[in-house]
């Protein structure tokens, strides 16, 4: 028992300075920008048709859910205030943070494990390449740009899907929908999605690369580092959404104050 606690403190530990590595060596050499722009295409644009998907059905659940839920109160006009703020605050951020864990942060463990295993990181080395600001300081940076815009475009795909399944199946009236959404939608809501996402792309990026680089054990490694790198991040992406749900509530007026002033 003691030796898995220390094994598990050692491996903190050291994702936690590999986490700093790349940040240095990110920001002391920038990398090319044809690896960031290759990176930025894979994590972005690659990504735009399960993102899409995801909020749009989810969009649409929740207005479903919301007018059937509300009918009954006579409150249907909260419909898409309800939607726009789960969109904007908790499910968007939280599942393009699921969707890209599954269709990059695993495809990213695995590549760098294989490289691992066969000896293409160590040839690397021997070419005086690093391998941070080659391999990992592109995908950090690039994943850190995109995973906001890809929450943006989720929570809007989701707005679109709730409009359509309020207004189009359930004849709620176009403006009993929108109208709301000036109102009670405000700069901290957008602040924490953005905020979340931020946090979310640098989690899904640096626990996939750390695992893809230690990866042990050949084909079987590699296995082995793919399904405990995409379980991680799905824990940690859960544990960190609370924890930042819980700060950011408690800095909401200073948020507010400082958008008021300045904007």
């Amino acid at each position: 028992m003691l030796h898995t606690m220390e094994s598990y403190f050692a491996a903190v530990g050291d994702y936690i300075l590999f986490i700093l590595r790349v940040v240095w060596v990110a920001i002391r050499k920038p990398p090319q920008w044809a690896l960031l722009r290759d990176q930025m295409f894979e994590i972005g644009v690659m990504s735009l048709p399960v993102v899409a998907v995801t909020g749009f059905s989810t969009g649409m659940v929740l207005s479903a859910q919301a007018y059937f839920q509300l009918s009954d109160y006579g409150l249907v006009s909260a419909t898409g205030l309800m939607v726009t703020k789960a969109m904007m605050v908790e499910l968007g951020p939280v599942l393009t943070a699921f969707m890209i864990t599954g269709r990059v942060g695993a495809a990213m463990c695995a590549e760098l494990g294989t490289m691992r295993v066969t000896e293409q990181i160590d040839a690397l080395r021997s070419m005086a390449v690093n391998p941070l600001q080659y391999l990992v300081a592109p995908r950090f940076i690039a994943g850190t740009i995109m995973l906001p815009l890809l929450t943006v475009f989720s929570c809007v795909m989701g707005i679109l899907g709730g409009y359509l399944i309020a207004v189009g199946y359930y004849n709620l009236p176009s403006n009993s929908f929108l109208d709301p959404l000036p109102l009670h939608i405000s700069s901290f809501d957008f602040v924490s999605g953005i905020a979340k996402s931020i946090a979310f792309g640098i989690i899904i990026i640096t626990i996939s690369c750390y695992k893809g680089m230690t990866t042990r054990g050949g084909a079987a490694g590699v296995g082995r580092s793919t399904t405990n790198s995409v379980v991680i991040c799905y824990s940690v992406i859960l544990i960190s959404n609370f924890l930042l749900t819980l700060a950011l509530n408690s800095s909401y007026d200073y948020i507010q104050d400082f958008f008021n002033r300045w904007l």
